[in-house]
């Protein structure tokens, strides 16, 4: 049976009718990903701790334990550390670390059954939106391998779209999750921030970075989601709110009646999403998921996020700023690579930061420590929160005629392998849709809506009021009972013998 085209709910009653075991479940994927090797979405293996994970979970299967994530496979970003994996954050200066703990979503879902099958690729500590940043070598596309996946989750994306994991981890600092989500055809959600704990979880940029799960449907998120959300004292920024069942909306019409899905349901379009810049074949996709949306009873508002070209400069303001400060303790003295040689404490210092930090993260430090410096400061640094603001209430004002907020994920589908390198602007252009979500704290999500040319998939954005995460993923649900596009396969998730 092709259990890699399997819903973590398909797998699920599989597993609790005993049509197959989780240690077999786990040889099956295990398989795969060596099979699959060429797409180098995995970088570190530890088959022996999956099968003891597995064979845990068939005896609580066996003891009747109904969770539905038990015994489910499940991969997870590099930048989650791990007690049996080693966690790099696609970096150089962290090769061969092995963390003396899980971090806080590693281990809820550990706790819930999951499986870990290994660490997957992804843009060095997490900067960049195409996967190529990474020490371990570039992640491709299972789309079409010429291509790059998205970042800074792309090995997640892969190990879900190639048919590697039926789920993934990811994060999601500037659109993270949903870039790669989008380009590699599967839905992946990020929470309003603070929702899910960043313990464990290496920090690139504090005040934006948040942890969510990549599946194939909305309903797949929604049961990690309720696994991977809630409060934890080890973090600071997490939320004190009870715990909430994401799938209790799942397959109800928006107004609680029988009649149209979406009856009731307000879609706003903001007019900066849908202008110059927007390739025409994504632009077609977006627009007739939108006609769907309408089909089934939802009405489609115009609404304006008229600071939506300043969310760019904004954010490539604050996000170096940050990771300058988070990454200063990478010093080649308490953890990770320490230069061969030196000849004092200083050289020491240099040697081994440069030697460890890639291209991509270097400029980024040295962008943030310039704006963060005696007369810049002001400048830049205190200029981007304030507009940061203004970016937040402009979300609040659209919330007030719309219920949603729909558009594109990026402006185009994924690009050729090596397209942007020698550009970082240009990839930064591409991340013009999913920045300000982050900036203002906001939930929003990819799902698949169709395909671009080159049979290259498009996924439509999703975004949501604070704590909105049932309502979106609601609606999202609602689409892909009406649509296939989440069905559709990868040309390396076709691959069935193997």
């Amino acid at each position: 049976m092709s259990w890699h085209t399997k819903t973590i709910k398909e797998i699920s009653t599989s597993l609790q009718a005993k049509e197959i075991s989780s240690q077999e479940l786990a040889t099956y994927f295990l398989q795969r990903i060596s099979a699959t090797a060429d797409l180098n979405a995995f970088v570190d293996l530890n088959e022996e701790q999956t099968m003891r994970e597995a064979k845990l979970a068939d005896e609580q299967l066996a003891n009747g334990n109904k969770s539905l994530l038990m015994g489910i496979p499940v991969a997870h970003k590099d930048v989650f550390v791990t007690k049996h994996w080693k966690t790099t954050a696609g970096s150089k200066i962290l090769t061969n670390y092995l963390s003396p703990f899980d971090a806080h979503v590693v281990a809820e879902l550990s706790g819930a059954g999951m499986v870990c099958l290994g660490k997957v690729n992804m843009d060095e500590f997490a900067m960049g939106s195409t996967n190529e940043s990474s020490y371990a070598g570039v992640a491709k596309n299972p789309w079409a391998i010429d291509r790059v996946p998205g970042g800074s989750s792309g090995g997640s994306a892969i190990a879900v779209a190639a048919g590697l994991s039926p789920a993934a981890t990811g994060t999601d600092t500037g659109g993270s999750i949903r870039q790669p989500a989008s380009l590699c055809g599967i839905t992946g959600i990020k929470p309003t921030y603070g929702k899910v704990s960043r313990f464990g979880m290496i920090a690139y940029a504090s005040s934006l970075d948040q942890a969510g799960p990549m599946a194939k449907t909305a309903e797949d998120c929604a049961i990690m989601l309720n696994v991977m959300a809630g409060h934890d004292a080890k973090d600071s920024t997490s939320l004190n709110k009870a715990k909430e069942d994401y799938t209790k909306n799942l397959g109800k019409t928006w107004t609680g009646e029988a009649g149209l899905p979406l009856k009731g349901l307000r879609v706003g379009l903001p007019k900066e999403y849908f202008g110059d810049g927007l390739s025409s074949e994504v632009r077609q996709a977006v627009e007739a998921a939108v006609d769907q949306f309408k089909k089934m009873g939802a009405e489609c508002v115009p609404v304006t996020l008229p600071k939506t070209e300043l969310s760019i400069p904004v954010y490539y303001v604050i996000a170096p700023a940050e990771a300058s400060s988070n990454l200063s303790r990478f010093d080649g003295v308490r953890y990770g690579r320490r230069a061969d040689k030196y000849d004092d404490l200083l050289d020491m210092y240099k040697r081994s930061r440069s030697e460890g930090f890639g291209a991509e993260v270097k400029r980024r430090i040295m962008i943030g420590t310039y704006v963060l410096s005696h007369g810049y400061y002001d400048a830049y640094y205190l200029k981007a929160q304030r507009i940061r603001r203004i970016i937040a209430q402009d979300f609040q004002n659209a919330f007030e005629s719309c219920d949603i907020i729909a558009g594109p994920v990026a402006p185009t589908v994924a690009g050729k392998i090596g397209e942007k390198v020698s550009d970082p602007t240009q990839m930064y252009l591409e991340d013009i849709y999913t920045l300000s979500p982050n900036l203002a704290g906001l939930p929003a999500m990819s799902m698949p809506c169709g395909f671009g040319d080159n049979q290259m998939p498009v996924g439509i954005q999703l975004i949501g009021n604070y704590f909105s995460e049932a309502q979106l993923l609601q609606v999202a649900h609602a689409y892909q009972l009406e649509t296939d596009w989440h069905k559709a396969q990868s040309p390396f998730s076709k691959k069935g013998g193997l």
